[in-house]
C-alpha cells in the first residue's frame, strides 16, 4: 500500500499552486471523523488504503497560515472528503478619514465589521477575568478606548446585575462618531461617554474605579501607554480596583480572523514585541501588588486583581493559575 504524503509535502504542493496563481487549491482526504481519537498523523487503513488522519483543526490552521478559506467539505464517498481552499483577498486598510486619525475606528471605518462577541475565546477570556475581578454590588467600571461601547455591552451581558447600577459604565475614546454611538446604545443613566485623548486623562477629574478596562487600546501608536497604566494604577484604580487589558494577536483578513501578530517585512506571525509589552504590564502590576493572569489566544487579556490575604480561601478561578 502506497504511503500517505506528509504534511511538509502538501504545504510544498499548496504553495507552489499559490505561486502559480492558483485561487482555488482543491484536496481529496481522509474524512476526519475516520479517525475520531487519533492524534494528527497517526495511520488509518480503510478499504484496502492506508491515510494519515488529520482533523479539521489541521486543515483549518493550514488554511490560515497559506492565506486561504477552508470552504465547507465536500463528501466524496464513505471514507473520503473534498477539501476546497480559496485564496483571501489582500488586507484592507482601517482608515476612511486621512484628514481625522481620530476617525480611524470610528463609524466609517471597516473596524465596525469587527464583532468580537462573536469570538468564542475571546467572549470566555472576558467572562472569566470578570470573576477574577470580583466586582463589589455597586462598582464603577472604566473603559478606555471605548468604541461604540462593544466591550461594556458584554460586560453588562455577563453580569446583568450591573444594570440596576447608576451610571455604573465611564467610557472614553477620541472617535467623535464612536462616542456619539456609545451614547444613543446605552440608556441614560447607565453609562457615561466623554470624547478625549488619553493623554488627557490626568485633565478628566473621573475619580477612582473598580474594574479599569482597556481593549485593543494601549498599542495603538501615538497613545503613551507605559504612561497611561502608571496614571490608572496610581490614580483611577480603588485599592482592591481590578484591571483587564486586552492585546491582538491576530489580523482580520476577507472576512477571516489570522492568529499572531505581524511585523512589516516578515512573512509569518512575530510576537517579539507583544511577549515584551505583556511582560512589562505584568511585572509592573505585580509590583503594585496586584496578582496578574495571562490568557487567551488572538486576543492576549492581562487580568490583575488585587491580591487576597495570606489567610483567605482562594476561589477557583484564582487558585488554578495562582503560579502564573
Amino acid at each position: 500500500m502506497a504511503e500517505p504524503p506528509p504534511l511538509l509535502d502538501l504545504v510544498a504542493g499548496m504553495r507552489a499552486e499559490l505561486a502559480a496563481g492558483a485561487t482555488v487549491l482543491v484536496r481529496r482526504v481522509l474524512d476526519p471523523d475516520h479517525g475520531r481519537g487519533r492524534y494528527a498523523g497517526e495511520r488509518v487503513e480503510r478499504g484496502g488504503a492506508v491515510f494519515l488522519h488529520r482533523p479539521y483543526r489541521v486543515w483549518v490552521d493550514l488554511a490560515e497560515r497559506l492565506g486561504l478559506r477552508l470552504l465547507t467539505p465536500v463528501r466524496v464517498d464513505d471514507t473520503v472528503v473534498e477539501l476546497r481552499f480559496e485564496r483571501l483577498a489582500a488586507a484592507p486598510a482601517w482608515t476612511t478619514d486621512r484628514d481625522d486619525p481620530t476617525e480611524t475606528y470610528g463609524q466609517a471605518s471597516g473596524f465596525r465589521r469587527i464583532h468580537k462577541a462573536e469570538d468564542p475565546g475571546f467572549v470566555l477570556d472576558l467572562a472569566l477575568a470578570l470573576e477574577r475581578a470580583r466586582l463589589p454590588a455597586r462598582p464603577r467600571i472604566l473603559d478606555l478606548g471605548c468604541n461604540t461601547g462593544d466591550e461594556l455591552a458584554l460586560v453588562l451581558a455577563l453580569a446583568p446585575r450591573l444594570a440596576e447600577v447608576p451610571e455604573v459604565f465611564v467610557g472614553i475614546d477620541h472617535s467623535a462618531s464612536a462616542v456619539a454611538a456609545a451614547r444613543a446604545r446605552f440608556p441614560p443613566g447607565l453609562a457615561r461617554f466623554v470624547r478625549a485623548d488619553l493623554a488627557e486623562l490626568s485633565a478628566l477629574e473621573l475619580g477612582r474605579f473598580d474594574l479599569v478596562i482597556s481593549i485593543d487600546t494601549l498599542h495603538s501608536p501615538g497613545v503613551d501607554d507605559r504612561a497611561v497604566l502608571r496614571q490608572v494604577v496610581q490614580e483611577h484604580l480603588t485599592p482592591t480596583g481590578a484591571l483587564i487589558l486586552g492585546f491582538p494577536n491576530c489580523r482580520y483578513v476577507d472576512g477571516e480572523l489570522e492568529h499572531g501578530t505581524r511585523m512589516k517585512n516578515f512573512r509569518e506571525p512575530e510576537l517579539g514585541l507583544l511577549v515584551k509589552d505583556v511582560a512589562f504590564y505584568r511585572k509592573y502590576l505585580q509590583q503594585h501588588r496586584r496578582q496578574v493572569f495571562v490568557t487567551g489566544k488572538d486576543h492576549l487579556l492581562v487580568t490583575a486583581v488585587a491580591r487576597p490575604p495570606a489567610d483567605a480561601p482562594g476561589d477557583d478561578a484564582a487558585g488554578r493559575e495562582a503560579t502564573t
